[in-house]
């Protein structure tokens, strides 16, 4: 049986890729850091290294509460300590009184910087207070290169990971159920509209899973993943409880307040 059939087919070049980090630290018996990873990449990371007894794992974002996170695998031996994930918080100093700075303006700053989406984890606003995680290694380079968001000029200051604005993110669960495991089904019930309305926003590239854009409609959703629609908001899958005696599936979604 190939590993390859529990995961999409999108999938495979980053399952390799954690096999490899596991090979890696089996034969180094050393700690592998990983870029910050998405949600849905951190649950293949748990799938893939499992409760191997000499392969342990941990995700660290920066604070608790984080989505983006790095994941260390390590032997047994390690003793995990925070600085083992190589994490930077700074917090961006503009002129507040004058300017207002949104979240898609940040990412689209840094990554006109040619960085990777990989390389940073979340972005955290909180009234004008804003923050950036991101690796240790670019530390450096953005102090040198981020020099506007927006329209605001601004300089960066490096504080410490205890300072970070935990941003207040609320998910209301709700049992569902829909007829399929479709990308078109799992949006009708989980924002309560028609599958023919789900299918045209599908079809004008308005929804994403596990943040990238998604054109067909019977995608298959699995448990794990993040899907937003464009003017609905973001929504989780939180679990998939199986079939009802009208062969329905029985979800459990959350929705962001």
């Amino acid at each position: 049986m190939s590993i390859y059939q529990h995961f999409r087919p999108e999938e495979k070049e980053f399952i390799d890729q954690v096999l490899n980090w596991r090979n890696q630290v089996e034969s180094t018996y050393a700690g592998k850091l990983t870029d910050f990873l998405d949600p849905r990449e951190q649950q293949i990371v748990k799938s893939l290294i499992g409760e191997n007894a000499e392969i342990k794992y941990a995700f660290f974002g920066g604070y608790s509460g984080a989505e983006r996170k790095r994941a260390f695998l390590y032997p047994d031996y390690h003793q995990i300590e925070e600085e083992d994930f190589q994490i930077s918080l700074f917090e961006v100093e503009y002129a507040k009184k004058f300017v207002t700075i949104e979240h898609p303006q940040v990412l689209g700053s840094l990554m006109s910087l040619g960085l990777k989406r990989a390389k940073f984890g979340d972005i955290l606003i909180q009234n004008d207070v804003v923050q950036l995680i991101v690796s240790k290694e670019i530390e450096s380079y953005l102090s040198l290169q981020l020099e506007s968001i927006g329209r605001a000029s601004i300089n960066l200051k490096q504080i410490p990971l205890s300072d970070a604005k935990t941003p207040e993110e609320q998910w209301q669960e709700s049992a569902l159920t829909c007829s399929s495991l479709r990308l078109d089904a799992v949006l009708a019930a989980i924002f309560n509209i028609s599958r023919q309305k789900a299918q045209t926003f599908i079809s004008s590239k308005l929804v994403k899973v596990n943040w990238t854009v998604i054109e067909n409609p019977s995608f298959e959703c699995r448990e794990g993943d993040m899907i937003s629609a464009r003017g609905f908001g973001r929504a989780k899958m939180m679990g998939i409880e199986g079939k009802t005696k009208k062969d329905k599936w029985r979800i459990v979604a959350g929705k962001q307040k």
